[in-house]
């Protein structure tokens, strides 16, 4: 069974930083694409930031310089660590672990529960 689960969320004030982790288990962090994707109220979800199988990152527009992605693959586990936090960064925070196998020609994809981020001015 495939579990995603995500912590480190929390209320914190403008500027400052937070961590999230993401525990997997039933899949390798290292053989997945892992992204961090956020929903604010009334808001679709967005795409944050990607780490994929081997060591590419992808960030948003909106956190580049602000937001790292990293894995830890001996914990099986990813993180994001987010510096210089906004009021506009305020969302629930979902881990996304996704992988395409050819030989199925099937893409499976895993979310976490979510964590909540919340940032005041």
């Amino acid at each position: 069974q495939v579990q995603l689960v995500e912590s480190g969320g929390g209320l914190v004030q403008s500027g400052e930083s937070l961590r999230l982790s993401c525990a997997a288990s039933g899949v390798s962090v290292d053989v997945y694409a892992i992204g961090w994707f956020r929903q604010a109220p009334g808001k679709e979800r967005e795409l944050v930031a990607t780490i994929t199988s081997g060591v590419s990152t992808n960030y948003a527009d909106s956190v580049k310089g602000r937001f790292t992605i990293s894995r830890d693959n001996a914990k099986n586990t990813v993180y994001l660590q987010m510096n210089s936090l906004k009021p506009e960064d305020t969302a629930v925070y979902y881990c996304n672990a996704e992988r395409y196998r050819q030989v199925f020609d099937k893409t499976y994809t895993y979310w976490g529960q979510g964590t909540q981020v919340t940032v005041s001015s």
